[in-house]
């Protein structure tokens, strides 16, 4: 018996790193999962992965800037499964740059993935949430959206820290409707996006850098915080709301 079994769960950023392997766990614990990116090639493949291994899942076209494309990712995760339990805003980017090297455009940007994607994300699935009669939120935020940090990361900390605090908002605006909502903080975790930041100038620190700065004395698994996600979207958080999960290695009790 899976941890998810009967749930209907909607992940944004899915195609690769983090995203893809949420959705691989969701559906390996009984989930249902649609799951959105712009990396459409990507994300077909993924689908096509998770469903050679018996599991039911579902990619669609996700701009998470796009309200449009929000209301259509609800609509297939309720035409395709009948309903929706779970969303998972995980899409993210992230650019190094020191505040006065910063662009207003690239601020912009930021901010439009980053934390109006979560907030897009949950007024599309409230209405499909309340109607299943609640479900579960959860936003993947940092250990940036938490302590401050020495490489240029200004623009990304300040996404994630809005998006912590719009966790606790929805969290407690929606309790009386049976609806969860909680946060992710991952610490360095071994993914594209973390490999990405590298080739940014100014961004990031080398591979043993960042273990040099984690208590465990490794950079983390995308699977360390998909564990976290799925326990967050399961019956067994049912008391877990307005809370941050941090999962760093120790890094922000430094």
């Amino acid at each position: 018996m899976g941890r998810l079994d009967g749930k209907v769960a909607l992940i944004s950023g899915g195609a690769r790193g983090q995203g893809a392997v949420e959705a691989r766990m969701f559906t390996s614990e009984g989930a249902c999962v649609v799951f959105g990116d712009i990396l459409d090639d990507e994300g077909r493949r993924v689908e096509a992965e998770i469903r050679e291994l018996g599991g039911q899942a579902t990619y669609v076209h996700l701009d998470v800037t796009s309200e449009s494309d929000w209301q259509a990712a609800v609509a297939a995760a309720v035409a395709e499964y009948g309903k929706l339990n779970v969303l998972v805003n995980n899409a993210g980017i992230v650019l190094g740059r020191s505040i006065e090297e910063m662009t207003v455009e690239e601020w912009d940007r930021l901010f439009d993935v980053n934390a109006k994607g979560v907030f897009l994300g949950t007024k599309a699935s409230l209405p499909a949430l309340r109607e299943a009669g609640g479900g579960s939120i959860v936003n993947i935020s940092s250990t940036a959206g938490l302590v401050g940090n020495d490489y240029n990361l200004a623009g990304y900390s300040s996404t994630k820290g809005a998006v912590r605090l719009f966790t606790k908002s929805t969290a407690i605006q929606h309790a009386a409707e049976g609806i969860r909502c909680n946060s992710v903080h991952p610490g360095p975790i071994d993914t594209p996006m973390l490999q990405e930041s590298r080739a940014n100038r100014g961004s990031g620190l080398s591979d043993e850098e960042q273990r040099q700065r984690v208590p465990l004395g490794r950079i983390g698994r995308p699977e360390d915080i998909a564990y976290a996600v799925v326990y967050l979207a399961s019956d067994e958080a049912s008391f877990v709301t307005g809370s941050e999960v941090v999962v760093d290695g120790g890094r922000t009790a430094m």
